[in-house]
């Protein structure tokens, strides 16, 4: 059931399971995967569901579950202060296919999401294309906090034309993590 009290986590837990449970299969992706991951030093308040599921199916379950769809494509509910959203369907960061997904279980509800490395890449395709800062920052945040292959991370950022981009990454979480020490 969801509460004010809940955390993101706890949300996207219930709704992951929610659909689950219906035969939907869905992951956590965007801001609330580095919220979860950041353990709230960067706190996002939407929850980014990926599936292939029907979308009717999805709008029922979701408004037997208390929420109420938006104008857009946002369902928000009237004890919680999280929107959930339905972005898209790409199993991908830019052109690398997800293979990997982070399972947690949380209260009895298992939630999927991004691994770390996948949430880094996926907020550096956001620094790559479109020069968003605090994806960079975000990125850096969960590696400073979260195990991620860096090898993965830098090969990716090649492969999107951008290795300057590790660099600057790289150095952002290695400040990050040895302002943590002091």
């Amino acid at each position: 059931m969801i509460h004010g009290k809940l955390d993101i986590e706890q949300v996207g837990a219930i709704v992951c399971q929610a659909l689950k449970d219906i035969g939907i299969d869905a992951f956590l992706s965007g801001g609330a995967v580095v919220s979860i991951y950041s353990e709230n030093e960067f706190e996002s308040f939407d929850l980014d569901l990926v599936s292939f599921g029907d979308k009717n199916k999805i709008d029922i379950n979701m408004g037997n579950h208390g929420f109420s769809k938006t104008k857009s494509r946002l369902y928000q509910h009237p004890d919680s202060p999280y929107m959930v959203e339905f972005p898209g369907v790409a199993l991908q960061v830019e052109n690398e296919p997800i293979k990997n997904f982070s399972e947690r279980v949380v209260g009895g509800n298992t939630l999927r999401l991004l691994t770390p490395t996948d949430c880094v890449k996926d907020r550096l395709a956001a620094y790559i294309h479109w020069g968003d800062i605090q994806a960079l920052e975000q990125a850096a945040l969960v590696a400073s906090i979260q195990p991620c292959k860096l090898t993965e991370i830098e090969k990716f950022c090649a492969n999107e034309g951008l290795a300057n981009a590790f660099i600057r990454f790289k150095r952002r979480t290695k400040d990050l993590k040895l302002s943590k020490l002091r």
